[in-house]
């Protein structure tokens, strides 16, 4: 089967995966149902395409950090690549690098930092768990420092894990021939069997659940890297990660993985952006699935988009060369949106080329005397 789109690697995913794996990958919390508002919000904005404009020429190229990046399309941190494919992060990182992209590393990747940094050159991000032995965090922050990485993604939404039930259904752990690579040798690395989800238990046991904003500074003197707040949703809180000296923003529902029924990423996204004021760039991830997505998430005012499920499925359907191909077939949509839009460089979008829902005015009850 050819595939033409993201979404097509999911099915392929479902069929080449163990249960226990394709459930972890795809599903979100509880009810689901903020699984589902990710991916429906985006219907609910509509474009407002400019025409008669010479699009010959487009540029999709911008800065993240003061990096150069191709395309404002990055890799989000996905944990335990290995599950997918035998070459897991590997694979994603030359993925990553030969679009000319940045991919985010997870702490819980099945490959460490220094593994993803021998594969060559390519700008990349390190998402961070806190764990509560604080000496464990500074020896990693050290070491993703010292392999090259150039930024921390901070992620603040997970004292505890959401309740994932197909996990606890699946009983979930990391498989046998598999370990959390960054943790290898300090006796954190290994994940047991449990009454419910072996990943569940690993948190609860090692995750620091008193984690506030102070962390956020104290981290910031043990590391120059810039560090990326992830998983903000609302404008107070945008606005604490500016006073705690936060260098960007990911707005993030996890993936819809913790808290269910908290709001689509793409809605919450602009609250969180006129919060932020212009004084730190704002991302976003959850739901992404096609070009039209990121063209609306840079309209209501992303300076970039990262996706996650799609390269764990094109991982697992076809290793690097699905990874390349799901950046590939988002880069051309995108430049077609912007083309069909009118704009022929990131700046060029604006609020005003697309319509949402909760723009429409409500039809105001008329009073009966």
């Amino acid at each position: 089967m050819e595939i033409t789109n993201v979404t097509e690697y999911d099915a392929i995913a479902k069929q080449k995966l163990p249960k226990m794996v394709y459930d972890y990958y795809a599903s979100g919390a509880e009810d689901q149902w903020t699984l589902q508002q990710n991916r429906n919000a985006f219907s609910r904005i509509l474009f407002r395409p400019r025409i008669l404009i010479d699009v010959t020429k487009i540029d999709m190229t911008t800065t993240v950090l003061g990096f150069k990046i191709s395309m404002p399309i990055m890799i989000a941190p996905t944990a335990m690549q290995k599950m997918a494919h035998p070459e897991g992060e590997y694979a994603t990182a030359r993925a990553a690098s030969a679009a000319g992209t940045i991919m985010t590393l997870s702490s819980w990747a099945t490959s460490s930092v220094e593994e993803v940094a021998s594969t060559g050159p390519g700008i990349r991000f390190f998402q961070l768990y806190v764990y509560k032995d604080r000496n464990v965090v500074a020896q990693l922050v050290r070491r993703a420092e010292r392999a090259g990485f150039k930024a921390i993604a901070l992620t603040v939404d997970t004292p505890r894990l959401g309740r994932r039930e197909a996990d606890i259904k699946n009983r979930f752990t990391l498989p046998p021939f598999l370990t959390l690579k960054n943790f290898e040798g300090l006796d954190l690395g290994k994940m047991d069997k449990a009454d419910d989800s072996g990943l569940a238990s690993y948190v609860a046991g090692q995750i620091d659940r008193s984690l506030s904003w102070k962390d956020v500074k104290w981290l910031q003197t043990i590391t120059k890297l810039p560090i990326l707040v992830k998983g903000v949703l609302t404008a107070e809180d945008a606005r604490l990660s500016v006073q705690a000296g936060a260098a960007g923003i990911i707005v993030s529902n996890h993936g819809a993985r913790q808290l269910d029924y908290v709001p689509a990423t793409i809605m919450a996204l602009e609250e969180v952006v006129k919060a932020a004021q212009g004084r730190v760039p704002v991302f976003v991830d959850g739901g992404i699935r096609r070009g039209t997505d990121v063209f609306k998430a840079l309209a209501l005012g992303a300076s970039g988009i990262f996706i996650g499920r799609p390269v764990v499925f094109s991982l697992a359907a076809e290793g690097e060369a699905g990874v390349r191909k799901v950046l590939q077939m988002l880069r051309e949509e995108f430049e077609l949106t912007m083309a069909l839009s009118g704009c022929r460089s990131l700046k060029e979008i604006t609020r005003d080329h697309i319509l949402t829902d909760w723009d429409i005015p409500r039809p105001q009850p008329v009073a009966r005397l």
